[in-house]
């Protein structure tokens, strides 16, 4: 007896319904919800866009038919395992559009013509030297290629091949590198140059013959897009103007813009410059196709068009800042402009709306019938603005002439200040010092009071003002949609 205890061993066997398979049974279901959502998510992102999926086929197709060149025996014979540069060029030159593969597949052509020259001139610079001064020659062309590619693609006229540079300093360092100790280097080179010529065509061959994704087309519905965009935006800012007052005059939101689409729309055409000189440049690239068979010189008149638009999206984006600011007009003093702005709004989207038409469907109609209502529903606005002009300066009692007793209105039953103070969902305001003090506390109050009130009413003016400077902006808007028309030759409708 050594004087410990026998110990009793005792198995404990969990039920089903214990704790443990509780546990499991979350963390399962938070793993299959995780893969739900991710799988709806991809759903809904291939939905989005249809040529998504088309352009992952096709990557795929492409892949596949220079991959038959290594899994087929003869042409793997033949040029051995110099063919995985056909896969390498595929998997570089193919993009998402024809006009993009045309475009980078002409820079890498050059890339490697210019390349394969200067590998096969160092080569044979490299048998003259011998075993002994092959590495010092390799090694100071590699430096001498490397910086002058560098150099060069930053000059102005080289920046939009500057692709093309990369594909040089690319293939010449792998070529002589990959040559290096070989017993015949010159024809290893070629025969890396005729794989890498395999690989470009079939990438062409196969986006342009597949289901193809034309660059000009995209630009061209693109435009059309901002066309309706900017249209459904101004005739949203114009509507919502008179419709997001409660009854005491204050703004219902906050400062944030709303989520709403035809906004977002608008904004996004602010950035698409660099977007829009790129389809440009990749449609230029494109064989003539289609209905497009005749806009071989077009494409720098839709960057025009596209420029002009976004000058009046510019406008659009002021109005909606105007929506939002914290200081407003009362809405008694907007119902005394709000049949002109109206007007003027619908009239000006309906303009864009026609303009839009027009491109879509490559038809030339005349605007003047159109153009003509937008100045009249324009000059109607400037002049309720100039006959009713003393409306806006009432509002101001400072110091200073004051307007003649026939031409003053019953001073306004609303308040800026005080509509301020009882709009309790505002975290901040304007005045923000004015809306916390007393009531009774009026010895700094009474000036700036004055000047959020005469503001208020000024805001009004420059919401209209901006709105009268967006139908000066769409004559300049319709010369530049006439200029397209005639230059890609649009159908010319006459009127009866």
């Amino acid at each position: 007896m050594n004087g410990r205890q026998p110990c009793n061993k005792t198995d404990v066997i969990l039920s089903p319904n214990a704790v443990l398979p509780e546990f499991v049974k979350n963390t399962t279901s938070k793993r299959s919800s995780l893969l739900t959502k991710c799988v709806r998510d991809v759903i809904e992102f291939a939905k989005e866009d249809s040529n998504r999926v088309v352009f992952a086929i096709k990557v795929g197709l492409a892949m596949l038919l220079v991959s038959l060149l290594i899994l087929i025996r003869g042409p793997f014979e033949l040029f051995g395992t110099n063919i995985l540069w056909s896969i390498l060029t595929v998997g570089i030159m193919f993009e998402y559009t024809v006009g993009t593969t045309l475009y980078r597949g002409f820079n890498r052509a050059i890339g490697t013509l210019v390349a394969g020259i200067f590998a096969i001139f160092v080569i044979g610079l490299t048998i003259v030297v011998g075993s002994r001064g092959e590495p010092y020659v390799i090694a100071i062309s590699i430096f001498l290629v490397g910086a002058g590619t560098s150099f060069v693609k930053q000059w102005p006229s080289f920046v939009t091949y500057e692709y093309g540079f990369r594909v040089t300093l690319f293939t010449f360092c792998l070529i002589v590198i990959s040559t290096y100790r070989l017993e015949n280097p010159i024809r290893t080179a070629m025969e890396r140059l005729y794989s890498i010529s395999i690989g470009a065509v079939v990438a062409v061959g196969v986006n342009v013959l597949v289901l193809p994704a034309w660059a000009g087309e995209q630009l061209h519905y693109e435009l059309v897009d901002g066309f309706y965009s900017v249209a459904e935006s101004l005739e949203e800012c114009g509507k919502n103007y008179f419709s997001g007052l409660d009854q005491t005059g204050v703004w219902k939101m906050t400062n944030e813009f709303p989520a709403d689409l035809a906004h977002w729309k608008c904004r996004a055409i602010l950035n698409s410059s660099a977007r829009i000189a790129s389809l440009a440049i990749w449609a230029k690239w494109e064989p003539p196709h289609g209905r497009f068979r005749h806009y071989y010189h077009t494409w720098s008149e839709y960057v025009k068009v596209a420029a002009v638009l976004r000058h009046c999206a510019y406008e659009v984006m002021a109005l909606y800042g105007c929506l939002r600011s914290e200081i407003q007009a009362p809405s008694d003093l907007r119902s005394t402009f709000q049949k002109e702005i109206l007007e003027a709004a619908v009239e000006a989207a309906e303009l864009l709306r026609s303009l839009a038409g027009d491109i879509s469907n490559m038809k030339h109609s005349p605007q003047l019938d159109r153009l003509k209502r937008v100045h009249v529903s324009g000059d109607r606005l400037q002049r309720s603005l100039d006959l009713q002009f003393h409306l806006l300066i009432t509002q101001n009692s400072g110091p200073g002439p004051k307007p003649c007793p026939s031409d003053t209105m019953a001073p306004p039953r609303w308040s800026y200040h005080e509509a301020m103070r009882k709009h309790k969902r505002r975290l901040f305001s304007w005045p923000s010092r004015d809306v916390n003090e007393p009531e009774d506390d009026k010895s700094e109050g009474v000036p700036r009071i004055r000047t959020a009130e005469s503001s208020a009413s000024l805001s009004l003016a420059t919401f209209a003002l901006l709105l009268v400077e967006f139908v000066a902006r769409l004559d300049h808007l319709v010369d530049a949609v006439h200029e397209l028309a005639a230059t890609a030759k649009f159908k010319t409708e006459t009127l009866i």
